[in-house]
């Protein structure tokens, strides 16, 4: 796609929708979108308010949809939309927003920031005016299947060590598995420990599962960047695999966005329902728990608190059934204040983890997450998103703090009771 100001407008006038028009016109500027925003409250910078950063849709819808916004720019009374609104506005578009979609749960008359913003971002880099870092990523993703650069060779031996690891055969392109299981990015660079876990479980549970070798890799940063072609033609990838292996299922991994993009964005991005059940990791989990598929030995003595990730508890639901997975293998395990869905974001999601440019403001509003494991003292915080647990692991060294960040699917196996032969 060719980037400039009139691609920028051209896919964004299309993205304003009834849903949209309905949420602009009802908006009564109350500020409470901005308290639940930690951007906002950890800077006290009212340009950090959640409204703020939907300014230039809210001028397009105001300026050629609606009769007083026409007369107004026909009277020279407004300006028009120009290139510097969008370059003006890029860093709060994607420097000081996670998508976590706190702001939408706040907002009185049910109003949907989080998906205007996502809206936005259509318009923002069809315009040319998004983070260099999470450009880069997505050309990756759409020639080399990784946004940050695990070929397909790289994955194999990963695979292959955590096999021999474990002593459990990993197996690749298996036809007719149950299931076909996606890996984040973040897991195969930092945390591969993952896929050994994935092999116990399954043994464990008597269930079958397969990586494709051509959709080996979880992470859509189509949905973080806003772009739907990018973000279609990486869940159009994992379809195709799912129907050419004649999976039951498509599980994907401690991973928000990997899962939003798939589980709610993927029939609507592909236009039609899938014919395979897509699940999330922790889902599968516990519904392997009810069923007495997954029996666990003792529990960890360590006292421990619980990460809520945004795509998966707030805005995915998965929190009661983290807390009981949780719950079975801990024995001292406390909440910080606003649990489940009104937990605080950890700053990084939405790719804002991905902009170098936003570093330090990332590290600042992690103040608000610092307070909450402050008050209850833990000693060791557990997670089920990989992009949480790396962002929690550097912030908590940048404030000096001795934290260790564990993952509930590597918990959960590490307490199995055994694991069948």
């Amino acid at each position: 796609m060719t980037m400039s100001f009139a691609n920028g407008l051209a896919a964004l006038r299309p993205r304003i929708d009834a849903p949209v028009a309905a949420f602009l016109s009802s908006c009564v500027r109350c500020g409470l979108c901005a308290e639940a925003c930690l951007f906002h409250t950890e800077t006290g910078d009212p340009k950090y308010a959640p409204i703020m950063k939907l300014e230039p849709l809210r001028r397009l819808w105001s300026q050629e949809f609606t009769v007083m916004g026409r007369l107004g720019r026909a009277l020279g009374l407004s300006k028009p939309m120009s290139d510097e609104d969008f370059a003006r506005w890029e860093e709060l578009v994607y420097d000081s927003c996670t998508l976590c979609g706190r702001c939408s749960l706040a907002c009185p008359v049910g109003n949907d920031l989080t998906l205007m913003i996502r809206k936005l971002r259509e318009g923002m880099v069809a315009a040319g005016h998004s983070p260099e870092g999470l450009r880069k990523a997505a050309h990756r993703a759409l020639t080399d299947i990784s946004p940050v650069g695990v070929g397909a060779q790289s994955a194999r031996k990963l695979i292959a060590a955590q096999s021999r690891e474990v002593g459990i055969p990993i197996e690749i392109d298996k036809h007719g598995a149950d299931w076909l299981v996606l890996i984040s990015s973040m897991e195969y660079i930092a945390f591969p420990e993952m896929l050994g876990a994935l092999a116990r479980l399954f043994k464990a549970a008597g269930q079958t599962w397969t990586i494709a070798s051509d959709a080996y890799e979880a992470t859509n940063v189509g949905v973080q960047i806003g772009s739907c072609d990018v973000a279609r033609a990486i869940v159009a990838r994992t379809v195709d695999a799912a129907h050419r292996l004649g999976v039951k299922g498509v599980v994907t991994p401690e991973c928000g966005h990997a899962y939003q993009a798939l589980r709610w964005e993927g029939p609507n991005l592909m236009g039609q329902a899938f014919d395979f059940e897509v699940i999330h990791l922790i889902d599968l989990l516990d519904r392997w728990r009810a069923e007495g598929r997954l029996k666990t030995k003792g529990k960890s003595g360590l006292r421990l608190t619980y990460h809520d990730p945004c795509q998966t508890s707030r805005r995915g639901g998965l929190d009661p059934q983290a807390r009981r997975l949780l719950n079975l293998v801990a024995e001292d395990f406390v909440e910080t204040s606003d649990p489940g869905p009104w937990n605080w974001c950890c700053g990084g999601g939405g790719g804002v983890s991905a902009n170098p440019r936003a570093r330090d403001l990332r590290f600042k509003v992690f103040a608000a997450k610092k307070r909450q494991l402050e008050a209850v003292r833990p000693d060791a915080v557990v997670t089920t998103c990989s992009n949480c647990r790396n962002v929690l692991e550097e912030s908590l060294e940048h404030w000096g703090m001795e934290l260790p960040v564990l993952s509930l699917t590597e918990l959960v196996a590490e307490y199995l009771d055994e694991v069948p032969s």
